[in-house]
């Protein structure tokens, strides 16, 4: 049951089109399951993992939120770059999920062109921001609802 559930939607505005798009896909899921949410932005990907930390820990003795939506996108370019911040934005939003058993969806686009992101954050094709709520919102249930049974 998620009712009672605060989640914080994390993004970075880089492609303000884009995020806008997938926060529109996100905010559907949430309000569709009844899910206050919050929404700051950062200035990249690679600040999404250390704002969630930042929250997440402001949160310990009383908890201002029970998952977290990682919102954004990276496209290719011609500089190695591109590469370094997907790796690296991934790896962190994963290390910070097990390591502190945080729900966290990743809705971080990392695509070739803008084509691609377009596609992927249409809210009504394949808004791949819904699908982030949608996992941290399963993760939230999950770990909710651990038995032993």
């Amino acid at each position: 049951m998620l009712t009672n559930k605060k989640v914080l939607l994390v993004c970075s505005p880089y492609y303000k089109n884009i995020t806008q798009n997938l926060i529109k896909g996100a905010i559907k899921v949430l309000k569709s399951n009844s899910v206050e949410y919050k929404i700051i932005n950062v200035p990249g990907a690679l600040e999404i993992a250390p704002s969630i930390k930042i929250y997440s820990e402001k949160s310990s003795k009383e908890i201002l939120f029970d998952g977290y939506v990682a919102l954004g996108c990276i496209i290719r370019g011609e500089t190695y770059h591109f590469e370094i911040v997907s790796n690296e934005s991934a790896r962190a939003l994963s290390d910070l999920s097990i390591t502190y058993s945080l729900p966290i969806g990743n809705g971080i686009l990392t695509v070739e062109n803008k084509e691609q992101a377009i596609e992927r954050s249409d809210p009504l094709r394949l808004n791949k921001g819904a699908g982030a709520a949608l996992a941290c919102l399963s993760l939230i249930n999950h770990k909710n609802n651990i038995s032993y049974e």
